[in-house]
């Protein structure tokens, strides 16, 4: 019988602590610290966000229940609540949002080799937004609507691995198209996104950049058709056409050609209009590429159901950025000791095995054995195809 140590000891091994110490002393996470440090406040909310707790309190109760089980755990002392709500509130939430980078730049190396399903070399990203809703006399600073306050999660998706690229988190208010201001575009990498996304000025940058985009057409574009390329409507395709743009502002903010594609959906019987810079690729792969955007909504979708970012445990908006960045980083910390121990078992059987054996001491590659055959509930198993990564 495996007599080691915890199988939450067991995780925290594959966190990087020295790239993590340097991040919390770069912004004096640990100055003037009696208890709780950086590191301890990390296990705590990592403890939470495995464990599925409702709040602080929650958080206090389980861990004072298992307290011979806390230094092997790394816990120099019982985590207090109002320790842990003071920690949150007042340490700086970039500490998080660093850590969080360290590790999704870790996983992206590891889940490199997984396929996307369309045969390209090119890095292939999907940008969207999804809305927290919060309570308006709770949350002041995350104002959204005169009697409503929200948070936004921006996500830059890497479709390849499914893991996050970028996230940025802001009020409800802040549009979509503004987060392309704050990215840095790769050379030769795809960019696809909804018709939110669509401003010719900010397209232009990321087509300078030597990036190509790939967003969904508004209706009522003003713009001339330049050339035509001959389609197999058996396919789908109702056109593939070269255009320039017309009007004042939109040539001076976007003079290149532009290329859009008609396709209509024979399952919904829609049909769809996408823009993109590339001329070189197949229609229909541009259409396949689109049609891989649903994974960052299956992305938004899984985590506000898994992780525990929709309950705050601290009404400040370092309070709540802190708990959303731990969050994104105990979800990829897992994925990263799914792919080093070479796991089958999907992210979502991780997550509830480790959610109801933290405190066992069992051998990590050993725990998540068993019948494979045993079906999850079946909505999840219809949605969740995408953490099978």
């Amino acid at each position: 019988m495996y007599v080691g140590k915890t199988l939450f000891a067991q995780v925290m091994e594959f966190f990087p602590w020295t790239s993590f110490a340097r991040i919390v002393h770069r912004h004096g996470g640990n100055a003037g610290v009696r208890s709780l440090s950086c590191a301890e406040q990390f296990r705590a909310m990592g403890f939470a966000q495995l464990t599925w707790r409702e709040s602080l309190r929650d958080i206090e109760a389980n861990l004072s229940g298992n307290s011979t089980k806390l230094y092997a755990m790394g816990f120099r002392s019982a985590v207090k609540r109002s320790t842990l709500a003071d920690a949150n509130e007042s340490r700086n939430w970039c500490i998080w949002s660093g850590l969080a980078a360290v590790l999704i730049r870790r996983a992206r190396k590891l889940y490199t080799s997984d396929s996307l399903g369309v045969e390209m070399d090119n890095m292939v990203y999907a940008l969207d937004s999804s809305t927290v809703d919060l309570c308006l006399s709770l949350f002041d600073w995350a104002t959204f609507r005169s009697t409503k306050a929200a948070n936004k999660l921006h996500t830059l998706l890497n479709l390849g691995v499914a893991i996050p690229a970028v996230i940025h988190i802001s009020d409800g208010k802040i549009g979509d198209v503004k987060v392309l201001d704050m990215l840095r575009f790769d050379s030769g990498a795809f960019y696809v996104m909804d018709c939110g996304y669509l401003d010719f000025t900010r397209l232009n940058r990321l087509h300078q950049s030597g990036a190509f985009f790939v967003p969904h057409a508004k209706r009522g574009m003003d713009a001339r058709r330049v050339y035509s390329n001959q389609v197999n409507r058996n396919t789908g395709l109702i056109g593939d056409q070269l255009l320039m743009l017309t009007g004042f502002y939109p040539v001076r903010n976007y003079p290149e050609h532009l290329r859009r594609i008609k396709f209509k959906d024979s399952e919904s019987g829609k049909t769809l209009v996408f823009l993109t810079n590339n001329t070189a690729l197949p229609a229909l792969t541009i259409c396949a590429l689109y049609k891989s955007r649903w994974q960052v909504g299956l992305f938004f979708k899984w985590t506000k159901q898994h992780l525990r970012i929709k309950l705050f445990w601290g009404n400040t908006e370092n309070a709540v950025k802190t708990q959303v960045w731990c969050a994104v980083a105990t979800y990829v910390l897992i994925a990263i000791v799914r792919k080093e121990l070479q796991i089958e078992a999907s992210m979502y059987k991780c997550l509830q095995i480790l959610s109801v054996s933290v405190f066992e001491k069992t051998q990590l590659s050993c725990a998540f054995l068993g019948d494979e055959s045993t079906s999850e509930q079946a909505n999840d198993a219809k949605h969740l195809n995408l953490f099978n990564f």
